[in-house]
């Protein structure tokens, strides 16, 4: 539309020529041609471009006519400046030339504009006038946006409807319908936008579609079964009794009471006991809820095991048997009786008999020690002589006067170096070592003064 004054200029431009002449000729009288009634007249003015502009265009709209008395109703041109005059039903009718605008009858000025390009660009060209874009070309509560002299409309926000005709506020609930969410979706709307997410038991993309998590067990993993279309664990829903182990094999709860623990694993586990008092004489002790034989695995193989208050094992050996009784017990051996050694310290033991004849241990002190070989012995005061004073003897690791009990009766004991020395006083004959006898002459007691005993 706004191109058409120009399309008007170019084909006025073109067909000038060929008007120009069909002008000439029609206000021209022929050579040939006489008219009674017609009367003189001046010459005709020269006419103005501007002139034959506004002569041709009407020419193009409208064919030439000329009143009753054949005179043309445009000449003289009855219009103001800047227009254009053409025929219609045999008046003169006044127009203002493209370009112009104003009151054709008087005057015609030269218009803002020839098409939108000579506008800003939020106007347009309008009747040849710079006109707001956006005046009268939007619906109501429509908003309207000029570019490049182009009014846009647009329904503002929270509106819906057609711009170009009316827009009437949104129920927000509106961007749900129809839902551009996919299937098994639920469409909300939050902050004037819609929201898709999946309905309860769906899960996937909600613009795409959502589908069920499961539809069989084969579509969960091996410890989940598909319980109304979701992957959930066979044991978190009390398929087991509250107190029973629950295990999952290939999608499916089994269940098993605790260890200590009897009963239905579907109905319910119980204690096997919660005091001692609950456990039976073979198996005294209350141990995890279960009630079990204390000496159980507690003694070495071939030992004795004896209970005491309900909790204590006690391992022994056998009588005949020896060892370690949390380890082994083995028959007796002869060696046995001084492993472990049943003699005092400083002591010896060697396998030996008693006065019935039964192996028994012996115990004795170690050289250079005295005492009870029984409950311990100590080092002696001797082990020789030289430890001793010269008139002692080391006897049984003690030192004992050397005389005591050496020479014999009415005999005198000298002690020399370790040595009893014994004599029969003057007077006397005899064996010193035995006994010596009183003399009877003088010779005898002179012979007996010289002989010594040791």
């Amino acid at each position: 539309m706004m191109e058409v004054p120009v399309l008007w200029r170019l084909m006025l431009l073109a067909v000038l020529p060929l008007i120009n002449a069909s002008v000439d000729n029609s206000t021209s009288t022929p050579a040939n041609e006489t008219s009674s009634n017609e009367t003189p007249t001046s010459p005709r003015p020269v006419r103005s471009p501007q002139n034959y502009y506004s002569l041709y265009s009407n020419r193009l709209r409208q064919p030439y006519y000329r009143d009753d008395s054949g005179q043309d109703p445009c000449f003289p041109n009855p219009c103001g400046s800047n227009t254009q005059c053409y025929v219609a039903s045999g008046r003169p009718v006044c127009s203002c030339l493209p370009g112009y605008y104003g009151d054709p009858t008087n005057y015609c000025q030269r218009g803002e504009c020839a098409d939108s390009n000579d506008c800003p660009g939020s106007r347009t060209c309008r009747d040849y006038r710079c006109v707001d874009v956006c005046a009268g070309q939007c619906g109501l509560n429509a908003e309207c946006y000029a570019r490049n002299h182009i009014p846009v409309c647009t329904c503002p926000a929270r509106y819906t409807g057609d711009p170009l005709v009316s827009c009437r506020q949104r129920d927000p609930e509106e961007l749900c319908h129809p839902s551009p969410c996919g299937a098994n979706t639920q469409c909300k709307v939050v902050n004037d936008r819609p929201v898709c997410t999946c309905l309860p038991g769906y899960f996937g993309s909600p613009l795409q579609g959502c589908r069920h998590e499961c539809d069989s067990d084969l579509d969960c993993g091996p410890s989940q079964a598909c319980s109304n279309f979701k992957c959930t664990s066979p044991c978190s829903t009390g398929a087991c009794a509250p107190n029973a182990n629950c295990e999952v094999r290939n999608h499916r709860a089994i269940c098993s009471c605790p260890p200590g623990y009897f009963g239905d694993p579907f109905v319910s586990c119980s204690a096997e006991c919660v005091v001692h008092e609950d456990c039976p004489y073979n198996k005294p002790m209350c141990s995890a809820s279960r009630c079990v034989n204390p000496c159980q695995g507690q003694c070495g193989q071939n030992a004795d095991c004896n209970v005491r208050d309900r909790t204590r094992a006690i391992c022994s050996c056998p009588k005949d048997m020896t060892g370690d009784p949390f380890v082994y017990c083995r028959p007796f051996e002869k060696r046995d009786l001084c492993e472990p050694n049943p003699c005092g310290i400083n002591t010896k033991c060697q396998p030996g008999y008693d006065q019935s004849g039964k192996e028994r241990p012996v115990c004795s002190c170690l050289p250079g020690y005295v005492g009870n070989a029984l409950s311990g012995c100590q080092r002696g005061e001797c082990q020789s002589d030289s430890e001793c004073r010269s008139d002692q003897n080391c006897i049984n690791y003690e030192c004992k006067p050397v005389c005591a009990n050496q020479c014999g009766v009415d005999a005198i004991c000298n002690a020399r170096n370790h040595v009893a020395v014994c004599t029969c006083p003057p007077g006397f004959s005899g064996n010193a070592l035995n006994r010596c006898y009183r003399d009877t002459s003088s010779s005898r007691n002179a012979y007996s003064r010289s002989r010594y005993y040791y």
